[in-house]
């Protein structure tokens, strides 16, 4: 078990936002989280790296590594986040700063993580780049010299660079079309077989849930009605808000929801 978050609750000065929810994330998978939006699926994910805005209050345990990071320091969040636990937001423009190059930001975000060495971060930022199938000049160039695609591998690229064990991933791809959205995902599948990070994948786009969860569970106004399995839940969701979700998305093909063959079939 990577993560066990063991009734959490988020909650503001006069309303419970997120009530008393419990989820684990095994080591290695991919952990679907869907709903629709106002659910509370991101500040469930912005609880566990304690990103939450000022005006909440996050309250039960988020188990990670052994120990409570709701308890952990400030000091200690910092340092965690971006080396063991690692955030692709949706907004992936707003992680550059515009007047700073890409090899600036590489390095900084190592440079904060402790990396005294410049000759390697810098082969560590060559690297990473390479990883997500961009070459080492874009280094030098700025945010605004990047198309969005570019950028969003980049973002991707630094997330990943100092091999977090858990990637929380927040509607990564909403802003993308179809086909830039499938090259993300399937890049995130492939960097998760070669370094066996979990990831947390948040989203309300089920034809992604079907091709790359393993596991989901399903976030109705601040609380899990359903999780389990990818396969059982889609072919036989239990709770009638899944249902009513799974029937609402599109079906592309005559085959079971969750991908599998009918019985009898070819």
């Amino acid at each position: 078990m990577i993560l066990s978050i063991e009734e959490l609750s988020i909650s503001s000065r006069d309303r419970t936002i997120v009530d008393q929810v419990s989820l684990a994330i095994h080591e290695g998978e991919f952990m679907a989280l869907v709903g629709q939006s106002g659910s509370g699926k991101s500040l469930l994910s912005q609880a566990i790296g304690r990103l939450l805005p000022p005006n909440l209050h996050a309250s039960g345990r988020v188990m990670f590594e052994g120990s409570n990071l709701l308890e952990r320091s400030p000091k200690e969040m910092r340092s965690l986040r971006g080396s063991r636990i690692s955030y692709i937001f949706q907004d992936y423009q707003g992680a550059f700063t515009p007047f700073r190059s890409i090899g600036g930001h590489f390095d900084e975000y190592q440079k904060v993580h402790g990396e005294k060495s410049s000759s390697l971060r810098k082969k560590r930022a060559e690297e990473a780049l390479e990883s997500v199938g961009l070459g080492a000049e874009l280094l030098r160039r700025y945010p605004f010299q990047l198309s969005g695609g570019q950028l969003q591998r980049a973002s991707i690229a630094t997330s990943l660079m100092l091999s977090p064990r858990l990637l929380i991933a927040d509607e990564v791809t909403t802003a993308l079309d179809s086909v830039s959205g499938h090259r993300v995902l399937e890049l995130l599948a492939r960097k998760q077989a070669e370094t066996g990070c979990a990831i947390l994948f948040i989203t309300h786009d089920w034809r992604h849930v079907r091709r790359y969860a393993s596991r989901l569970a399903v976030m109705k106004e601040g609380q899990i009605v359903e999780s389990g399995g990818k396969h059982r839940i889609l072919d036989h969701p239990q709770h009638e808000y899944t249902r009513q979700l799974i029937e609402a998305a599109p079906v592309l093909s005559r085959s079971l929801k969750s991908g599998l063959k009918e019985a009898g079939t070819e």
